[in-house]
């Protein structure tokens, strides 16, 4: 290490916590005022305490942009390492009062629809078994949402897929997602004794907006088929909007495979799988956790037991 880098450490030693928190709340593009209340000091204090980082470090952090301020590259790279103190100190904060109190506390999952319903869901029932005062949180919602909560240490690890630029995530590719067409029970198209690829562009296709991994998925696939895109969609992210759309019309709607099986498989649930595979298979998912990190005993049991139920996990493989 030369002395420079030798003397910033020392330099860097000296910062307060609340001029750490204050720089990670920066770096979530905040301006001054918002990040000030957010960390509960005024908006002077504020402006005292990055100039008095500024002055311990021998660095500027900030530049002047019109009415509010913008982090230098130097600025940039301290709000980076702040946030990532501030979610240890917390991860620490949990796994301490877990080891102190003997209580299991509590653990926090994203997953995309899919392995929510396939994997995540039985191994929290498999988990709770054996560990029934864990408390288990999951979020469900696109890999964009999950990687976004993950990176801000809303969750401890999550089944996504991760951008290949990401630097902050490590991923462990879990497995393929292939998709089936769902309707509902009672459908014409499951009256008929042959179903073909044209016949499913008579009705109403229900699909995500266009920049979604499943809705590109579908697009490509047909244009593979010689098929135009459904000239009848209706757009929606939401599943439960799908499930209620799939019950009482005859629209048709791409699912993931497992989660389609789930309700088929119950003759309760009024969706059904089509009888037929359009080859529509999306890209693997991922255990995605923070690269770095630590799990607390709780989360770490139960990503165990994810990872249990799945038929391969492939080498760990970091995101550049």
């Amino acid at each position: 290490m030369s002395q420079t880098s030798r003397s910033l450490v020392s330099s860097l030693r000296r910062l307060k916590p609340t001029q750490l928190r204050l720089m990670a709340a920066l770096g979530d593009g905040d301006d001054l005022g918002r990040c000030a209340e957010r960390i509960g000091v005024s908006q002077p204090a504020a402006s005292r305490l990055l100039a008095e980082m500024e002055e311990v470090l021998g660095l500027p952090l900030h530049e002047r942009q019109g009415r509010g301020i913008r982090l230098t590259v130097a600025g940039l790279a301290l709000a980076r390492r702040a946030a990532r103190i501030q979610i240890e100190l917390t991860d620490a904060a949990r796994e301490v009062s877990e080891a102190a109190t003997g209580s299991a506390g509590t653990v926090r999952v994203g997953a995309v629809t899919g392995p929510a319903l396939s994997i995540v869901m039985p191994a929290i029932i498999e988990l709770q078994e054996s560990f029934p005062s864990i408390l288990v949180e999951v979020t469900v919602a696109t890999s964009v949402a999950l990687c976004e909560q993950l990176r801000a240490g809303h969750l401890d690890f999550a089944l996504a897929r991760p951008g290949t630029n990401d630097v902050m995530l490590e991923a462990k590719m879990i497995g393929d997602e292939p998709l089936s067409i769902a309707v509902r029970r009672g459908h014409p198209l499951v009256m008929l004794p042959e179903i073909r690829v044209d016949d499913l562009l008579a009705y109403d296709w229900i699909l995500g907006p266009d920049d979604t991994l499943l809705t590109q998925t579908v697009m490509t696939r047909l244009a593979e088929l010689d098929l135009p895109g459904p000239k009848r969609r209706i757009s929606t992210s939401s599943f439960l909007f799908t499930l209620a759309l799939l019950n009482q019309t005859n629209a048709i709607a791409p699912l993931a495979r497992s989660v389609v099986e789930s309700f088929s498989g119950n003759p309760s649930m009024p969706f059904v799988a089509l009888p037929m595979d359009l080859g529509l298979n999306v890209a693997p998912f991922n255990m995605v956790t923070r690269i770095d990190s630590r799990l607390t005993p709780s989360a770490h049991r139960l990503m165990e037991a994810i990872l249990a139920r799945t038929d391969a996990v492939r080498p760990s493989q970091n995101l550049v």
